[in-house]
C-alpha cells in the first residue's frame, strides 16, 4: 500500500540564517565589481521601499538566469568543440605520419628501380648468364611496378583526406573561438545583473536584507506546504527506480547554496541541480534547462510522478524536479537555496519524463 508521505520542512530558520548571511555578502554571489549604474527604488528623502526592491531583484534575477543557461550552453558547445577539435588534430598528425611512411616506400622502390634500369631489358637479356634468373626478376620488377602504382593511388587519396581533416580543424578552431567570445559575453551579462541586484539589495540596509530573506523564505514554506507546518508530497509513486534516486539525491542538497554555472556537489544553478541528482541515479542529462526539456517523454502536469522534470517559463529557462503532492525541489536563484517549491509558483511550459 501506498505510504502518504508528509515530511517536515528542513528548519527555516536555520535557511533564513543562511539566507542573510549569503545576502550580506557581495562576494558570495559572485559579483564582478563595475557595471552599469543603478538608481534604488524609493522616495529621495526615505528609504527604498523593501517591495520594489524585492520586485526588480527577482526580475534581474530573472534576467541572470536566462543569461546563465545561455553560459551553460555555451560552456558545453565549447567543451565539445575541443573535444571534436582535439580528434581532428590527432588524425591530422597520425595522417600526416601514414602519408610520410608511404612516400619512403615510394622512395625505396624508385631506388631500386633506378639501380636496375642502367641497360635496356632485351639486351640485358641477351647478355645474362642466367636468363632465365633474369625473367625471374623482370617478373618481380614488374611486380614492384604494380606495388608502386597501388602506393601512387594510395598516397594521393591519403594526402586528399588528411587535406579535408585540416580544413576541417581549421573551420572547429575557428568555430572554438566564437564559442569563447559567446561564453565571455554570457558571463559578463550575468556578472553586470549580478551587480545591479547587489546594489539594489545594499540599499536595504542589513537588517532590511534580512526582512527581505526571511520573508523570501516563510513565503516558499507556505506556498509549499499550503498554510501548514508539514510537507504532504502525497501517495504517488516514482516513475522509475532511477526517478527515485535522482530525486532521493536532490533532496540531499536542500540548503546549498545557488551559484550560476554551478552543477554541484556543493552548489547548483537550477539545470545544475537536475544534471547531478540524475547524474547520481546513472543518468547523463544535457547540462541546460532547454536541452533538458527535450532529454524524455513529455507527460501532462496531471500525470507528473516523482522525479519528472518540470521546466518553466516559455523560453524553457527554469527546472525543478518534481517531488509530489505539486512540489518541486529546486535552486531558485541567489539568496533562495536550493529548497521545496510550490509548481504553481511559476509558469510550467511542460513536464518530463525520464
Amino acid at each position: 500500500m501506498a505510504m502518504h508521505r508528509r515530511h517536515p520542512l528542513p528548519g527555516v530558520h536555520t535557511l533564513v540564517r543562511a539566507l542573510v548571511l549569503t545576502a550580506a555578502a557581495g562576494t558570495a554571489l559572485g559579483v564582478a565589481a563595475g557595471g552599469s549604474a543603478f538608481a534604488a527604488p524609493g522616495t529621495p528623502d526615505g528609504p527604498p521601499d523593501r517591495k520594489d526592491v524585492k520586485a526588480q531583484v527577482d526580475q534581474i534575477y530573472d534576467e541572470a538566469e536566462q543569461a546563465s543557461e545561455k553560459y551553460n550552453a555555451a560552456l558545453e558547445h565549447q567543451r565539445r568543440l575541443q573535444s571534436e577539435t582535439g580528434a581532428l588534430q590527432q588524425q591530422v598528425a597520425a595522417g600526416q605520419d601514414e602519408l610520410n611512411r608511404l612516400h619512403g616506400e615510394l622512395a625505396t622502390v624508385a631506388g631500386a628501380q633506378y639501380r636496375a634500369g642502367g641497360i635496356a631489358p632485351t639486351a640485358q637479356l641477351m647478355l645474362a648468364s642466367d636468363p632465365e634468373g633474369y625473367l625471374s626478376r623482370a617478373r618481380s620488377l614488374d611486380q614492384v611496378a604494380e606495388r608502386q602504382s597501388e602506393t601512387l593511388r594510395e598516397v594521393a587519396e591519403r594526402q586528399r583526406r588528411l587535406d579535408q581533416r585540416r580544413s576541417e580543424a581549421t573551420a572547429k578552431l575557428a568555430e572554438l573561438e566564437e564559442a569563447r567570445h559567446a561564453l565571455a559575453d554570457s558571463k559578463e551579462q550575468i556578472q553586470q545583473r549580478l551587480t545591479r541586484a547587489q546594489r539594489l539589495l545594499n540599499s536595504l540596509g542589513v537588517a532590511g536584507r534580512a526582512r527581505l530573506v526571511a520573508q523570501d523564505a516563510r513565503d516558499a514554506e507556505q506556498r509549499a506546504t499550503r498554510g501548514t507546518d508539514r510537507l504532504d508530497l502525497g501517495t504517488a509513486p516514482p516513475a522509475s527506480d532511477r526517478a527515485a534516486a535522482a530525486l532521493a539525491a536532490a533532496v540531499t542538497r536542500i540548503g546549498s547554496p545557488y551559484v550560476f554555472g554551478a552543477s554541484g556537489p556543493g552548489a547548483f544553478d537550477c539545470s545544475g541541480l537536475m544534471y547531478w541528482s540524475w547524474r547520481q541515479a546513472g543518468v547523463s542529462l544535457p547540462r541546460t534547462s532547454q536541452g533538458q526539456a527535450r532529454a524524455g517523454q513529455r507527460v501532462a502536469l496531471a500525470d507528473a510522478r516523482p522525479g519528472d522534470l518540470v521546466i518553466f517559463y516559455g523560453d524553457r529557462h527554469h527546472v525543478g524536479m518534481y517531488a509530489g503532492g505539486g512540489v518541486v525541489v529546486h535552486a531558485p536563484y541567489p539568496g533562495a537555496r536550493v529548497r521545496y517549491e510550490s509548481v504553481n509558483a511559476m509558469p510550467v511550459t511542460e513536464v518530463v519524463r525520464l
